[in-house]
């Protein structure tokens, strides 16, 4: 069987992972695998179905029969919907943030969803966005990236954000939303947000994503991961 190559990208909220990986699957032509979409519908799926985000065992089987559907929308957004809702908007705001943090601690629910996050590894390729694509989940990938930045600059990206969305927001409550979040990504006791080991470190602060991403696009190049790989910018 050929093996699909695929991309990790891990870091903590608000480093840029996203947006890198969204421009990363559509220059190339992959499939994308939005991991943390996954714990924000779990996250949202308790709420729904009244499950206290406290019940390990309960929040496990709500991820085991995940009723979940990534559905590409117009202008290369991903929608995702939940037993037929679509709820694209309702899992981006900071309560299921917080929420998918916390179900994400939980090494049931870790469990539960690591067979479905590795059915994404189909052909041509896969671009996985997430906390530990490159320990746990895809520990063979390609190509493994780390993305940070500081936590000053990841609270002034999505204050920036939710401003333009017109939300009430306080920049001071984000930036230790930020700091809470991850102390638990980095302390629990299953998959923690740490590099893996062969993961090439980049630090986006002060950079523009577009320096990023060719960044990442030089890294291929060098793996000689993709024939022909080209670069777009002007």
């Amino acid at each position: 069987m050929v093996q699909v190559t695929v991309i990790t990208i891990d870091g903590p909220s608000g480093a840029g992972k996203g947006t890198l990986a969204h421009m990363l699957a559509a220059h190339l032509g992959w499939n994308l695998l939005d991991s943390g979409a996954l714990y924000r519908v779990v996250a949202y799926a308790c709420q729904f179905e009244g499950v206290s985000l406290t019940q390990e065992q309960d929040a496990a089987a709500i991820a085991e029969n995940l009723a979940v559907e990534f559905i590409s929308g117009e202008n290369a957004e991903v929608l995702v919907s939940y037993r037929g809702i679509d709820i694209s908007a309702s899992i981006r705001n900071e309560q299921m943030g917080a929420g998918a943090s916390k179900v994400a601690a939980m090494p049931l629910v870790r469990q539960a969803l690591l067979r479905r996050q590795r059915a994404f590894q189909v052909a041509p390729g896969l671009v996985a966005d997430g906390r530990d694509m490159g320990t746990v989940v895809f520990p063979n990938a390609g190509l493994k990236i780390f993305l940070t930045a500081s936590a000053e600059e990841r609270a002034e990206r999505r204050y920036k954000q939710l401003k333009n969305k017109e939300e009430s927001v306080s920049l001071a409550t984000l930036f230790r939303d930020i700091q809470d979040r991850d102390q638990r990504d980095q302390s629990r006791a299953v998959s923690p947000l740490v590099p893996a080991d062969d993961a090439i470190l980049i630090d986006s602060t002060g950079k523009p994503i577009e320096q990023v991403f060719e960044q990442v696009l030089c890294e291929l190049k060098k793996k000689d991961l993709v024939k022909g790989l080209a670069f777009n910018f002007v």
